[in-house]
């Protein structure tokens, strides 16, 4: 299952670096051997990296196998939490190039240690209570280790169990006490009497009421989707709100997911990898604070039918203003070839947007590099050399990690948006941007928590098409703050401050 990828600029430099989870030796855990180590990269900026892991402190001491990227203490350094099937690690930026482990001084091990120590896959950062703090959400898997781990077969053939064969876990909502210190709030704020199998989280606000609301992808279990009732409590309501099933009421192997506006309406929808025969669910927000369930219509069940998939991303590939579909692709079983049929490493998949509700796998053209197949897992997105075209880095099992720069020719234009928030947690999180030009409108939103255990680009993009500016640019920050910058030239990074509201 292991192991995350995340982009990130640690350094300030504004260039986004890397930074990949990795195991341990099992059954023990010991992670001492460097080829276990997690590895922080350095953008040098000429298309190379350098190896910072043991400068920075982040080569971790756990099992890893996600990670969640943001600036929690709000001081312009990126923080790091990394998951793991033996528990979790948070790691501050201490400004300097380096990292402290600072997860027991933050009171993350104080409540439920049993679930601090257990498998967790994905994170997330996002401000529930719009504090100006961002809070932390992390992602339990299920019960396991490796003295318990039973015999299964398939076809009499040995293989890895099936998630049926463990008993599930809630997962941990922690709220930041704007001190470098959180709460557990799991029990208070509901999440945790719901028990699942976590692997994938995404953030989005389905209902534009001002709160972020919380999709997680379930492994063979229904999803949940926490409607934020901006009481400090949470509503399980992915059944009522139809995000729960496919139409066809079956469980998927829900593995990671995307929660954004991919037709340009300015409500997000929920795209969501799964597994061989499952059919990848795309839910399609009609909003009204319900979703219909849109995978076969957008043509999505079509490329989807006979792929398992991981990391997964909505991101306009092509600047032309509609988000594409990106899948890592990657067979469950290393023996998947004798069980299934299918081969174990398998291509990544891009579906383009066809403006008109339907999507069309564009896999065969996007290059050779791009249909290298792999035991892909991890996806993290960014524009690693500020040429405003989307990038995406890629993990493999027990093989080299994939850095996919985007080609893609056109004349189309585009903007890279970082926020710096002010009243808001510094980095924007779940600030809500609709962008107009000449060309029309579209929408999109500030989140770090993309895909299956990975983290990506805090800076917000668009594609801006034929069009040569943004005439309006309208941030609706999570203070509640709204602000409006117009007449933006394309094809620039700018960064964008909220405003100080002025004192009566």
């Amino acid at each position: 299952m292991a192991g995350g990828v995340g982009v990130l600029d640690y350094n300030n430099d504004g260039l986004l670096d890397l930074y990949f989870t990795n195991g341990a030796r099992l059954p023990d855990f010991d992670k001492s051997q460097s080829k276990f180590f997690n590895r922080l990269y350095r953008n040098n900026g000429d298309g190379t990296f350098s190896d910072m892991t043991m400068e920075a402190g982040l080569a971790g001491s756990n099992y890893s196998m996600g990670l969640a990227i943001a600036d929690y203490d709000n001081d312009g350094n990126q923080d790091i939490l990394v998951t793991g099937a033996n528990g979790f690690q948070l790691f501050h930026n201490t400004g300097n190039g380096k990292y402290k482990d600072v997860t027991r001084e933050a009171g993350l091990l104080r409540t439920h240690p049993e679930l601090a120590s257990g498998f967790s896959v994905s994170a997330g950062w996002f401000d529930y209570d719009n504090d100006g703090n961002l809070d932390l959400l992390v992602v339990n898997y299920l019960k396991w280790n490796p003295s318990i781990d039973p015999v299964c077969e398939t076809k009499g053939i040995r293989s890895y169990c099936v998630p049926d064969a463990y008993a599930g876990l809630p997962n941990l909502l922690y709220h930041n006490n704007g001190d470098g210190t959180f709460t557990d709030v799991s029990l208070q704020s509901g999440l945790l009497e719901q028990v699942g199998k976590g692997m994938g989280v995404a953030f989005g606000d389905y209902d534009n009421d001002g709160y972020v609301d919380v999709f997680v992808a379930n492994d063979t279990l229904r999803n949940f989707l926490f409607h934020n009732n901006g009481n400090g409590t949470f509503t399980e309501s992915a059944v009522l709100d139809g995000v729960a099933y496919p139409e066809n009421g079956k469980r998927v192997a829900g593995m990671g997911a995307d929660f954004r506006d991919v037709n340009n309406t300015g409500y997000p929808d929920i795209f969501e990898t799964a597994m061989l025969g499952d059919i990848f669910p795309y839910f399609r927000n009609l909003g009204n604070g319900s979703f219909e369930y849109d995978s076969f219509p957008s043509h999505i069940a079509r490329a989807t039918g006979r792929l398992t998939a991981w990391g997964t991303g909505i991101y306009d590939f092509d600047n032309d203003g509609w988000k594409d579909i990106f899948t890592a692709n990657g067979s469950i079983l290393d023996n998947s070839e004798a069980i299934n049929g299918v081969p174990f490493r398998l291509a990544n998949s891009l579906m383009k947007n066809n403006r008109d509700g339907t999507f069309s796998d564009v896999s065969l053209d996007c290059g050779k590099d791009f249909l290298t197949p792999n035991a892909h897992r991890g996806a993290a997105f960014g524009d690693l050399d500020n040429d405003g075209r989307v990038d995406i880095v890629t993990s493999s099992l027990n093989s080299n990690p994939e850095i996919l720069m985007n080609r893609t020719k056109n004349e189309n234009h585009w903007l890279l948006i970082n926020l710096v928030g002010t009243k808001s947690n510094r980095d924007g999180l779940g600030a809500k941007l609709k962008l107009t030009t000449a060309n029309g409108v579209q929408f999109n939103h500030a989140t770090t928590a993309v895909g299956y255990a990975s983290s990506s680009d805090k800076r917000v993009h668009f594609g801006l098409g034929t069009a040569a500016k943004a005439d309006k640019i309208e941030i609706t920050w999570p203070s509640g703050v709204r602000q409006l910058v117009a007449d933006v030239p394309a094809n620039q990074v700018i960064t964008i401050r909220e405003p100080v509201p002025s004192k009566k």
